[in-house]
């Protein structure tokens, strides 16, 4: 037997040892729910977390009092994507969630009866890693370590059977890591999709008059203004934000017709990868600020002038890598009976835990302490490992997914 996988460098030793020392810095920050698996996908719907876990499962959290609502159990590997459609098309009821996995099946659950609808076994070849859906067209588009783009029929999400295919797209030569797009009519949308090289591909998607009908892919362009793996990218209304693990944050404008000018800001560095990122521009907030994880630190920029980011704030957020970062607009009730709505940004991570963060308080951080001497504590007693957790060799095969 190998004796390479027992050999434990320096590095990694002084990476650990520097990250339980952080874990004991940070364990009260963020108010931390504690989970019991590593977060690897989140969406917030009414103050609700909807956590895909490397447990098999995804969670449904309570962030106001972290507690776990349910379980849905069904995947065989650690579940890494999750989006959500309409149970009656164009309703808007988000009742219908998708789940991918490394167990390279999709599956569709209902959120009322808390029953699994269907599975598409072997949707891929390997691991799905990304869903997106666009719900005027009943479509739900899956990206896969297998470096296929596939489209599936989501017109009739209650049935049973699984997800009718309706097209694919096979031009990445690496495997496709995220994807996002917008409707333009009722046949037709834009689709970006990137992948683990760093190339980001822009498509025109088109409906076909066939029975039954099927979707068409157009390669509208390629971009490779990012040296390697594209780690997250958000578009919408010609904005196409991306964060890679080349250390940078770009954004590419373009108007809604080929011919209209594009522009291609100056990379926004960061010292680690980036991978994740939040702009708020695009949400319903529309305030001009960007949210970016690189490594476990959350940094708040103001992008009101596009050429001259202006960091606002470095947040130790998290003692391992985070994951994704999400805006909940967080409803309270004041002592007048008053409901008021503040903006908050929710982060999780490897750690364990998921965050929570005044976005108020980000944008206009106290100054540090000065002088504060770090309290020492013992190391605590290790745990046994629960049955729930990754192998090591599943460990290792995460750590080189996530940071390939």
């Amino acid at each position: 037997m190998s004796t390479d996988n027992f050999i434990v460098t320096e590095a990694q030793l002084a990476i650990e040892e520097a990250r339980k020392n952080k874990a004991e810095r940070t364990k009260t920050l963020g108010e931390p729910i504690e989970l019991l698996g590593k977060a690897l996908a989140i969406e917030i719907r009414d103050g609700v977390a909807w956590i895909a876990e490397n447990t098999t499962a995804v969670r449904l959290l309570d962030l106001e009092s972290g507690k776990t609502l349910h379980l849905f159990k069904g995947h065989t590997g650690p579940v890494t994507s999750l989006a959500f459609c309409d149970r009656t098309p164009g309703s808007g009821d988000k009742e219908i969630l998708i789940t991918g996995s490394w167990d390279k099946s999709i599956r569709l659950w209902d959120t009322v009866s808390k029953q699994q609808i269907s599975s598409t076994p072997d949707a891929h070849a390997d691991f799905v890693k990304t869903l997106h859906v666009f719900p005027s067209l009943n479509l739900l588009v899956s990206g896969s370590s297998d470096k296929i783009v596939r489209f599936w029929d989501i017109s009739q999400p209650i049935s049973f059977g699984p997800l009718k295919s309706l097209g694919s797209i096979s031009s990445h030569t690496r495997p496709v890591e995220c994807l996002d797009g917008e409707a333009c009519l009722l046949d037709s949308a834009i689709l970006y999709t990137g992948d683990t090289m760093g190339i980001i591909k822009a498509w025109d998607l088109k409906k076909d008059s066939g029975s039954p009908p099927r979707w068409n892919a157009s390669l509208k362009q390629t971009l490779d203004h990012h040296r390697t793996r594209i780690n997250d990218l958000v578009y919408k209304n010609g904005h196409l934000w991306t964060a890679s693990a080349d250390d940078s944050v770009r954004l590419l404008f373009q108007g809604p017709s080929d011919s209209d000018t594009k522009k291609l800001t100056k990379p926004i560095p960061h010292p680690v990868a980036v991978r994740a990122i939040l702009p708020l521009s695009l949400t319903d907030l529309g305030e001009p600020y960007l949210l970016t994880a690189a490594g476990d630190i959350l940094r708040t920029y103001d992008v009101s002038e596009l050429d001259e980011p202006d960091l606002l704030s470095e947040v130790d957020a998290h003692w391992h890598d985070i994951t994704a970062i999400k805006l909940w607009m967080r409803r309270t009730v004041g002592e007048d009976g008053k409901t008021r709505v503040e903006p908050w940004i929710v982060t999780i991570s490897l750690d364990k835990t998921i965050r929570k963060w005044r976005l108020s308080e980000l944008l206009n951080p106290s100054p540090p302490p000065k002088n504060v001497p770090e309290v020492k504590k013992a190391e605590p007693t290790p745990t046994q490992a629960s049955s729930s957790e990754l192998t090591e060799e599943e460990e290792r095969e995460l750590a080189e997914l996530m940071d390939e």
